[in-house]
């Protein structure tokens, strides 16, 4: 078994490059990441299954000079996406062992690009919460720090990055769901503007939900949206087209930019860690000294209402999971199918009437427009990426007699990513830092209206004046 630091953690262009040539094989390299896999899974507990055979087939089929961007490097996808013939359990007992029958859009797009699925990364149960304890599979642990969360909802993505398990994973993000792990893990995690990638043929368009990918790099992360973006026909909504490739817009200094520092959380009683705040502060001043104008400004986004009319309108999604599951089951679900805070989420969705939706919706959609008005005359906006320090395991699982105060306790830990899907903006973590208990501390960086071009540019400036790629974990550097 090579070291952590070894073919996994190198850049997925570089990995590419290599099958290509001829200089390895790419029943070498998704060989290498199953036997990673076999070695941490005990460990970590980041995969819901393991694609081996199904993975070493398609690798099997690559030859050297494969001209597509990314023939035969592995990858992992969240167990909440369909990929043909593999499970999919949303992390739920109701979803039993249904495999499914064609691969989701993206999943099409990121096979056609070359990538070799190696199996399906955890969740929390239907993707609810910011840490990864499904009572199905059991604590994810993160890779820095096994007795801390990997984040959530895609946080066996994010650990198993982190752990040199794959070079890249899939994750979504409907309320920080990318950015939440990645600022856990030491990673990058975008959340791209609204409807950028189509989340067919399964789901019509999200108010809150977009897919992407965590990476250990902004040029990488650049490339897998180069792979992931566009209009799919039938979608109902869409974002405007680039005009150009993120991978390459990535590579250009951003000019002068206006830059605003948010501290002041979005959810009314948030506490914020003192780590969480000097990240976002020292990450102001280092754009200020590459010569960005920066100021510190309060967005109109805090609230009391936020956290129930954002619950309101993420229930729906909920209770159409638990929907497809009992559909799935060939039953009407029942209390003890899923866990209680998903429970309780069904349960309160099924008496949302349409009108009171509706309600709910227009008052997102409101405030979504003073927000985005706030922050116009902002190129970028820096904010702490998390409220506290990543999670004890154990400590916000939605399970036990109180599922609506874990519920309350995610949104203390994560107060600043899910009001940015509300407003549809594009935003990024940054693991810009690294804290004196030895775990990732990321900032956030919030975009204009469907202009991820700027966020990726500012993020690889940030990147080369702070260079985070080879920090590695060492919860396991000794696991071989």
């Amino acid at each position: 078994m090579r070291p952590v630091s070894d073919l996994m953690c190198r850049p997925i262009g570089e990995l590419a490059e290599l099958v290509r040539s001829g200089e390895l094989t790419a029943s070498e390299l998704v060989s290498e990441s199953l036997e990673r896999i076999e070695a941490l899974e005990p460990t970590i507990n980041a995969f819901t299954y393991v694609a081996r055979d199904a993975a070493l087939t398609a690798a099997a089929a690559i030859g050297a000079g494969d001209p597509r961007p990314f023939a035969g490097v592995p990858i992992a996808i969240k167990d909440n996406r369909p990929v043909e013939g593999m499970p999919i359990t949303m992390c739920s007992d109701l979803f039993g062992e249904h495999i499914a029958r064609h691969d989701a859009f993206l999943v099409r797009r990121l096979k056609d690009a070359g990538f070799v699925v190696v199996g399906k990364t955890a969740l929390p149960e239907m993707g609810l919460l910011p840490t990864t304890e499904s009572r199905r599979f059991g604590p994810t642990h993160n890779p820095w720090a096994l007795d801390r969360t990997p984040g959530g909802s895609s946080g066996g993505s994010a650990a198993a990055v982190a752990a040199g398990m794959v070079p890249i994973a899939h994750g979504n993000d409907g309320g920080g769901s990318t950015r939440i792990p990645a600022a856990c893990c030491g990673l990058v995690g975008l959340k791209a503007a609204r409807n950028r990638v189509s989340i067919g043929p399964d789901g019509g368009q999200s108010f809150l939900t977009i897919d992407g990918v965590l990476t250990r790099t902004v040029a990488e992360t650049a490339a897998a949206l180069d792979v992931m973006a566009g209009y799919e026909l039938g979608d109902a909504n869409w974002a405007p087209p680039f005009d150009g490739s993120y991978r390459s817009t990535a590579a250009q200094a951003p000019g002068r930019l206006r830059v605003g520092l948010a501290l002041d959380p979005p959810l009314e009683g948030a506490v914020i860690d003192p780590a969480g705040t000097a990240a976002a502060v020292d990450a102001a001043e280092l754009l200020e000294s590459l010569g960005h104008s920066v100021e510190e400004i309060t967005p109109p986004w805090s609230g009391a209402d936020l956290l129930s009319d954002f619950t309101r309108a993420f229930g729906p999604m909920v209770a159409m999971s638990v929907m497809v599951g009992g559909k799935i089951a060939k039953r009407e679900p029942v209390e003890d199918d899923v866990e209680p805070l998903t429970w309780a989420i069904w349960q309160r969705a099924r008496t949302l009437d349409t009108i009171s939706f509706l309600t709910v919706e227009g008052r997102l959609e409101n405030l979504a427009r003073r927000i985005v008005t706030a922050l116009a005359p902002y190129d970028v906006v820096v904010t702490p990426a998390l409220g506290r320090r990543p999670l004890m395991i154990g400590e916000c699982h939605g399970r036990g007699p109180d599922p609506w105060g874990h519920y309350q306790r995610s949104g203390y830990f994560t107060p600043y990513t899910a009001v940015v899907n509300v407003t549809g903006l594009p935003a990024i973590s940054l693991p810009l830092y690294q804290g004196d208990d030895g775990l990732p501390t990321a900032v956030q960086l919030i975009g204009p209206p469907a202009r991820e071009d700027v966020l990726l540019r500012v993020s690889t400036q940030l990147e080369q004046a702070l260079p985070w790629v080879d920090r590695r974990p060492s919860a396991v550097e000794s696991v071989r």
